[in-house]
């Protein structure tokens, strides 16, 4: 690290520009300690308190485990994240911090355990701001569907527009980064909650391989598409968070043991020519002027690193959003079942009887978006319907798999933009819930195929609000999606 950099004040600003190596080293050099550093980002989220990115802030706990990371550093025995501030989604339960899940029913629930994902951060000497807001029970694509009111876009308040969303599900967590209140935040993506708000506020966001990362701890949605995730402003960001939270989980049977993935060592070895996939299928699908934006600076990029561009087919990528739909919201109205009013959460008040309390806990305690996906996902499972639904859309879902299985026979990666559009108009969809599913067009094909994936910002709207290219990899190429990541990452610098 430079001299130059090493002196970088601790005005919020400028400490906020620093990767987490570059913090790593003004804390080590004391420059700054732990508590310095994260007492920067709770004045960072008292100014724009407004953008209501935290559900609960998790002030106290933090700044006692900074102190114990000064302790640490004191000592010279600083641990993989030491100081490092990471603020988390609101599914991930938490010790002793409210746990939510942007939900009325778990308004206040407080978790007597740790996820396994959060407490490898703990471990790492990680320091947890806040649990960030979310769509209720991560449904939805704007975090407009919270309990706690919707998150503000803050790339889009700098820009003058005051009421963008910061995409969904994971909306705090992408607008947490953005907006300078932690260096990192964690994530989930079941359908592309991660890669989508990454996109709308401008920031990168990585979706491992479908068992990289343990789910344990985190209140779920749909199990066989949910998948632990990270938020940063760079690639080697991710890949410093990354390190610590993935690996086999014994609390997880869907998590896959001995990976032997080492991110950041993967960003250090010398690049390779690529082969990259352009599906023709997708670029008709959903055109807009922002994703022919997207596509020219994808190729451009492609250009720039030497990489080789090479046509390939997902002909069933028309058929994937409603084959997610149907699977995701049969695996939620299952999930959810647990939510009664009986063990945990919220209860009615004065229920006639039983079945009252049930009707009234579940009714009283679930948004909208929540009960219409639950009735949806009941009706898709219910005799006479299994055959027609679930099972056929079981049946795409297997079709994919294999149709990316086959494009990977021709190339390394496949591309393709995020997001059909940037950061669109808090309740401008509020009408049409169509209009909502459609915004995951291009990102549920990764999920339902269990692949890793990345967004990151590469172009702009005609407004100037940014848009993001998603990078695919085969299951477990993870370290090569982040390699490629990062040289698209350095190519857009390059081409301004």
């Amino acid at each position: 690290m430079s001299d130059a950099a090493a002196n970088v004040s601790l005005s919020t600003k400028r400490f906020e520009d620093c990767t987490i190596a570059e913090q790593q080293t003004l804390l080590a050099n004391k420059h700054v300690s732990a508590v310095e550093s994260a007492q920067s980002y709770f004045a960072q989220a008292d100014r724009h308190a407004n953008l209501n990115i935290y559900i609960t802030d998790a002030r106290e706990s933090a700044l006692a485990r900074a102190r114990v990371s000064d302790e640490h550093i004191a000592n010279g025995t600083a641990r993989a994240l030491e100081g490092i501030s990471i603020a988390v989604k609101d599914n991930y339960c938490t010790k002793d911090i409210r746990t939510t899940a942007a939900s009325r029913i778990l308004e206040n629930f407080v978790p007597t355990y740790e996820s396994t994902v959060t407490q490898k951060l703990l471990d790492a000497g990680a320091i947890l701001t806040g649990k960030t807001n979310l769509d209720e029970f991560a449904m939805g694509s704007s975090t407009e569907s919270s309990f706690f009111g919707p998150t503000i876009n803050p790339t889009g308040e700098k820009l003058g527009f005051k009421t963008l969303v910061p995409g969904g599900s994971s909306g705090g967590s992408a607008a947490a980064v953005a907006a300078g209140f932690a260096i990192a935040a964690l994530g989930s993506d079941t359908g592309g909650s991660i890669r989508q708000p990454a996109s709308f506020c401008g920031v990168v966001g990585f979706k491992p391989t479908y068992g990289v990362c343990s789910r344990w701890g985190i209140i779920a949605y749909a199990s066989s598409l949910d998948q632990a995730g990270v938020f940063a402003k760079t690639v080697g960001d991710v890949a410093a968070v990354m390190d610590v939270i993935c690996g086999g989980d014994a609390k997880d049977s869907t998590s896959i043991e001995n990976q032997n993935l080492a991110f950041k060592q993967a960003l250090t070895q010398p690049p390779r020519k690529l082969r990259i996939g352009f599906p023709a299928q997708v670029l008709k699908a959903g055109a807009t002027a922002d994703t022919d934006r997207v596509w020219q600076r994808a190729r451009d990029i492609a250009a720039h690193i030497g990489a080789e561009i090479v046509d390939v087919s997902l002909p069933t990528f028309k058929s994937a959003l409603p084959a997610y739909y149907v699977i995701a919201l049969s695996e939620a109205s299952s999930n959810l079942a647990r939510y009664d009013g009986v063990r945990y959460g919220r209860r009615a008040s004065n229920p006639r009887d039983i079945i009252d309390m049930y009707e009234k806990s579940r009714s009283e305690g679930f948004g909208p978006e929540v009960r219409r996906r639950i009735m949806a996902g009941t009706f898709t499972l219910s005799a006479g319907y299994y055959d027609a639904y679930y099972l056929k859309a079981q049946k795409v879902r297997n079709k994919i798999v294999h149709e990316f299985a086959e494009a990977y026979k021709q190339v390394d990666l496949i591309v393709m933009p995020t997001t059909p559009s940037s950061a669109f108009a808090i309740g401008s969809h509020a009408k049409d819930p169509v209009e909502m599913y459609l915004e995951d067009l291009y990102t549920v094909p990764v999920n339902l195929a269990g692949l890793p994936a990345i967004s990151l910002p590469v172009a702009h709207s005609s407004s100037g609000m940014p848009l993001g290219l998603q990078i695919i990899g085969r299951q477990l190429s993870d370290e090569l999606v982040l390699q490629a990541a990062a040289r698209f990452e350095a190519a857009v610098k390059a081409l301004g």
